[in-house]
């Protein structure tokens, strides 16, 4: 097995044409178990983890471009490199609360310092866990290669099981998402309390200045999904009812008929984590959870504004 080790993005991209079936190796979380277990035997690993340009973040107008290496720590703000490569990652977390959220619940410290978001669009795992933030955030994915470099919205990203968009001479570059106008949330549900891979996952994101709703389901279906006429009652319900201005609380029937849309909008399968009825009534669970508790956040800002506007 050749390895390959570049110290450029130009010349990862430059590796990656002349060598078609490499197998980026960023964190490793994901690729060295498969290689440990016998599961993948690639020709060539291209190991990214010198690659400057792959770490970071920017700010670039209205939103935030996070560099392929960034790790989950600093995701959460546990450590690392902030904008620019400064320290400060800490502002990333408060930024981009339902991905911090979600990075906190993958693996141990050891695993989350190594993991990167690009390593985890790259595997498209079913129930790799920041897909469903990144899907209810409507993120981009902006990868790269010899020919020029294109943008891919998260939800056309994953195309199978463990497969994604990506051409054979493609690598990821950077994560382009918006800071959200309102309250994020993420919950997930597994055989334990930590270092677990999910039975199901669910994320939501309200977005006020749009009067709009995001979802992303995760562990549920063959690839993350989002859960869209979920979204759209939601949105409708909230608008309908003049919520969003007056952030009043919630009917029972509203969150009952949310929670039945995720539900339905999943299409697992049984297996050694959990059958497939189960999964789809934790989501509805999910759902119910990470509603009340957004809403409730959005309800308390909203009086914590008045009280400052008052002052």
């Amino acid at each position: 097995m050749e390895f390959l080790q570049p110290r450029t993005w130009d010349e990862a991209l430059a590796a990656k044409a002349a060598n078609p079936e490499a197998v980026p190796l960023a964190g490793g979380t994901d690729v060295m178990v498969e290689l440990n277990f016998a599961r993948r035997r690639p020709p060539a690993l291209l190991d990214l983890t010198r690659v400057p340009e792959l770490r970071g973040w920017t700010v670039a107008g209205d939103r935030l471009r996070l560099g392929a290496g960034v790790t989950y720590a600093e995701l959460t703000g546990e450590r690392g490199p902030g904008r620019d490569g400064a320290v400060g990652a800490g502002q990333l977390g408060v930024r981009l609360p339902g991905l911090a959220l979600a990075a906190r619940t993958v693996g141990s410290p050891q695993i989350r310092n190594r993991g990167t978001i690009g390593g985890n669009l790259g595997s498209a795992s079913p129930a790799g866990d920041c897909h469903p933030s990144l899907l209810a955030a409507d993120a981009e994915v902006e990868v790269g290669s010899v020919r020029g470099s294109r943008l891919i919205p998260v939800g056309e990203f994953f195309t199978g099981v463990k497969r994604n968009a990506l051409a054979a001479d493609e690598l990821i570059a950077a994560v382009w998402i918006s800071p959200p106008s309102g309250p994020e949330q993420f919950a997930k549900i597994g055989t334990r309390n930590a270092m677990v891979i999910a039975v199901a996952a669910f994320a939501l994101a309200l977005r006020p200045d749009r009067r709009a709703v995001g979802t992303g389901i995760g562990s549920a279906a063959p690839t993350p999904v989002r859960a869209c006429d979920a979204e759209v009652f939601l949105a409708a319900a909230l608008d309908e009812a003049g919520s969003w201005e007056s952030r009043r609380s919630l009917p029972e029937s509203v969150v009952a008929e949310f929670a039945a849309l995720v539900s339905a909008a999943a299409s697992p399968i049984d297996d050694v984590r959990g059958t497939a009825g189960y999964r789809r009534h934790a989501l509805g669970v999910l759902a119910r959870r990470t509603l009340t508790w957004a809403w409730l956040e959005y309800c308390r800002s909203g009086v914590a504004g008045a009280q400052e506007g008052s002052g």
